[in-house]
């Protein structure tokens, strides 16, 4: 009975998510960010303008170029595609559980997170990396398994199409660059002892492509460390921000809706603490508890976090693609004991579940109400837009300049 209610509550959210493939086109700084380079490849731009030195990976960029070329490239089509992308990386994420106690409720808890629905249905290279990396991870799962190489191509092919979309990807590298070492420990060991010589010279390679990578051009992303912490981040402050970001998703609730209520200092330091708690209960499921998990998973994860504590940006959104391996990793917290961690776990389950059928139900009655959507989305940021769009000029109360730019790509890629 459990298994039919969880199957159906997959179907109907599944048919909620495609329901707001009808959203108008949802904005955001870094999205802004990938249309602007679009435009500039597409269209052409000056070599001193913003677009022409960003940073951001081509991967997601080049979707947007084929949409233009195929003259789709509309909200509506990218919602789609991101929710494509979703419901194939839980495929992914599915076959990776194997024959595990998991079924079906890790896809529902991954589909019932607020940061889930929010950026499926924002044209954000979220999605596209998780459909990738997940395809990558099964696809050397299965090689582990088979010894196929057929299946070792896919894995890095699909690595590949990851990296390029997102930077971190250097964490599904690795992790593959370890999966490899692992299943030919042996001959690996062998092989040393017989090319001692020629480990050498590919070790010196390496490292002259670590020292001379400026001139090389690889350090395009650690320019963003560099830059960051010149402006006086502290590492402490980056775990700050990573370890307030696991409440948010482990609580399926944004800290920015408590604020009002309980203050921001009391709330940092309130999550602060739950943050490392959950990231401590985290790594025991992971690598202390018995668990069905395949190795490639579990390296992946760690490496995966490592890059992301290492971060020098805040935002929950960054958690998003591995969010299905954390549901796996999830299923695996004991029920079974104490009444104290049964009452616990219940009312966090139940908690979780009810924040997240408000959130879906929130973004799809935002997606279908233009009015509601002006005034709330991006806490009103780009109200001002929306409204000259829908309405012919802005209704808005207090006025505000507008973004020329949000508004011209409203008007040309909405719906």
């Amino acid at each position: 009975m459990r298994r039919d209610v969880l199957r159906w509550a997959l179907y109907v959210l599944v048919a909620v998510y495609l329901v707001n493939c009808s959203t108008h086109l949802r904005l955001h700084v870094d999205m802004l960010r990938y249309f602007a380079i679009k435009d500039c490849v597409e269209l052409g731009c000056p070599p001193n303008s913003v677009a022409a030195k960003d940073y951001l990976p081509w991967g997601y960029t080049a979707l947007l170029l084929l949409l233009s070329k195929l003259g789709i490239l509309k909200s509506s089509v990218l919602v789609f595609i991101n929710c494509l992308y979703l419901f194939g990386g839980l495929y992914f994420a599915g076959k990776l559980a194997g024959s595990t106690k998991t079924g079906l409720l890790p896809a529902v808890l991954v589909l019932l997170n607020w940061t889930t629905i929010k950026f499926v249905t924002h044209p954000l290279s979220e999605m596209q990396y998780l459909f990738f990396s997940l395809a990558s991870l099964y696809y050397f799962h299965r090689y582990s398994e088979g010894k196929k190489a057929g299946y070792l191509i896919l894995a890095f092919v699909a690595a590949g199409l990851a990296f390029v979309t997102r930077s971190v990807g250097v964490a599904l590298v690795g992790a593959l660059g370890v999966g490899l070492l692992w299943e030919f420990r042996q001959q690996l060991l062998e092989f040393i002892k017989k090319h001692k010589y020629l480990v050498i010279l590919v070790g010196v390679v390496g490292l002259g492509v670590v020292v001379f990578s400026r001139q090389l051009g690889l350090n395009h992303y650690t320019a963003v460390f560099g830059k960051q912490f010149k402006e006086g981040l502290t590492f402490g402050k980056m775990l700050e921000w990573h370890f307030t970001e696991w409440p948010q998703l482990c609580l399926n609730t944004s800290v920015v809706k408590w604020v009002p209520y309980l203050g921001a200092e009391r709330l940092t330091v309130l999550f602060l603490l739950l943050g490392i708690l959950l990231f401590g209960g985290f790594l025991y499921l992971l690598f202390f508890r018995k668990n069905e998990i395949p190795l490639i998973v579990k390296v992946y994860l760690l490496f995966y976090s490592v890059v992301m504590f290492n971060w020098p940006f805040y935002d929950p959104r960054f958690w998003v693609p591995v969010l299905p391996l954390l549901a796996i990793v999830a299923v695996y917290i004991p029920f079974q004991g104490p009444r104290w961690r049964q009452v616990v776990l219940s009312v966090w389950l139940a908690g979780y579940v009810v924040l997240g059928i408000g959130a879906v139900g929130f973004y799809t009655y935002t997606s279908l109400n233009k009015e509601v959507m002006a005034r709330t989305h991006a806490n009103g940021v780009y109200r001002n837009e929306y409204e000259t769009i829908f309405y012919g000029k802005p209704l808005s109360d207090t006025a505000r300049h507008i973004d020329s730019a949000a508004l011209e790509v409203i008007r040309r890629y909405d719906r």
